[in-house]
């Protein structure tokens, strides 16, 4: 593996952990994609610091099984502001 895409792995994993961060955000922030955030933290990483790679996956299953509120909270905002107009 590349050193480049290592380092990237890790930066990655260091964002989720610091900022509780979802993979859209991640993405977002790094200016890649869903995918790759995804297989930088489950695989890459595992490969290069496995702690690190335990503690982001940690807060990465934190965030999806929290993702079917945070649906229904931006659902409920969408229509809130529909009526106000």
């Amino acid at each position: 593996m590349k050193d480049y895409i290592e380092e990237r792995a890790i930066n990655i994993a260091v964002y989720i952990i610091d900022n509780n961060a979802t993979v859209r955000q991640t993405a977002k922030a790094f200016g890649v994609s869903k995918s790759t955030v995804h297989k930088d933290v489950t695989s890459r990483l595992m490969q290069v610091n496995p702690a690190l790679a335990r503690q982001a996956r940690t807060v990465l299953d934190v965030n999806k099984s929290e993702r079917h509120i945070r649906g229904g909270l931006a659902t409920r905002e969408k229509y809130a502001h529909q009526k106000e107009e």
